[in-house]
């Protein structure tokens, strides 16, 4: 989905603003430098500068409205038209158009931060980057459209073309991928990394990658290490198994099932050191010890030796 908004606003703009644009106050000298270490090329750049400073202003109405802004750098037709502010870098056709009071912002694209009025030390890098974005601050977006609907959303970053595209007022995302957490509307605190669309209502979540059929993470098999074990869920969820009834429904005796687990043995021990340094008491099964009760609730490592006991049925 591509925003069009700001191509018809900026024909608007040119439309109606182009027929009354002034003659220049001030004949441009040489090379378009201007005291104070200003420098315009182009119809109506910089053209209301008062005390302003070290700013950079090349094409049609670029900064034309700036009085007492410096530092700040446009080029492009329409950039930074309506800026006030200071520090504020804007290159491509309509980047940071609207700006006013923003500062310390950054916009390489046409459209980027198009909509931007007040929001500030946003960072948009593409076409129609962070487009929408008027209040939002320390954004950072990197390609075409991504973080394009954004209004208010502070926080976010988005990497990839259509990257949280969706975001209208969701804070603190990361998406990484062509249109990763496209559908991400207002939630807070997401992850989503690889061409996945994330969950409309997450708030808080982390998704990696799209359907796959392998899932290899060096650094996990055969490192020992101690604390609640981890499962996957068949949804690819991650978490702990609960072992409180509340959690639990059809709680029934196992009867003569059970005579193998009641012929295992608990035992108290304490980790090596080198897999647990702090050495704390810790009670259960040893794995060889199961084996010998019965070898099918054992999980075996690479080699073939008993690695860690199995608890489902």
């Amino acid at each position: 989905m591509k925003i069009t908004t700001s191509l018809v606003l900026a024909v608007l703009y040119l439309v109606c603003v182009g027929p009354l644009a002034k003659v220049e106050a001030v004949s441009p000298p040489p090379d378009g430098d201007y005291p104070g270490g200003n420098t315009a090329e182009g119809r109506d750049a910089l053209f209301s500068l008062t005390t302003g400073s070290y700013n950079t202003a090349l094409g049609w109405n670029s900064l034309a409205s700036d009085r007492e802004g410096k530092f700040n750098a446009a080029v492009g037709a329409g950039t930074l038209v309506f800026n006030v502010a200071d520090n504020n870098t804007a290159t491509g056709a309509g980047a940071l158009l609207n700006n006013t009071t923003g500062k310390e912002n950054t916009a390489n694209g046409a459209f980027a931060l198009f909509s931007n009025t007040d929001g500030d030390f946003n960072t948009a890098i593409g076409n129609g980057a962070l487009q929408n974005n008027t209040t939002g601050n320390t954004n950072t977006v990197v390609g075409d459209a991504a973080l394009s609907i954004n209004t208010t959303g502070v926080n976010n970053t988005a990497i990839g073309s259509d990257a949280l595209q969706g975001n209208l007022t969701g804070n603190g995302n990361v998406a990484l991928g062509a249109g990763a957490g496209i559908l991400i509307t207002q939630g807070n605190n997401n992850i989503d990394i690889g061409n996945l669309v994330g969950v409309t209502g997450d708030s808080a979540a982390i998704r990696i990658g799209n359907v796959q059929t392998k899932t290899f993470i060096a650094g996990i098999s055969g490192v020992p290490v101690t604390g609640t074990a981890v499962v996957v869920d068949g949804s690819g969820q991650l978490g702990v198994a609960p072992c409180s009834k509340r959690f639990k429904e059809e709680i029934k005796p196992m009867d003569s099932e059970s005579e193998t687990i009641l012929a295992l043995k608990p035992v108290t021990f304490h980790y090596k050191k080198e897999i647990d340094p702090k050495s704390a008491a810790q009670f259960g099964l040893v794995a060889e010890e199961v084996e010998k009760v019965n070898p099918d609730l054992v999980v075996r490592d690479q080699r073939g030796k008993p690695y860690t006991v199995r608890y489902e049925a």
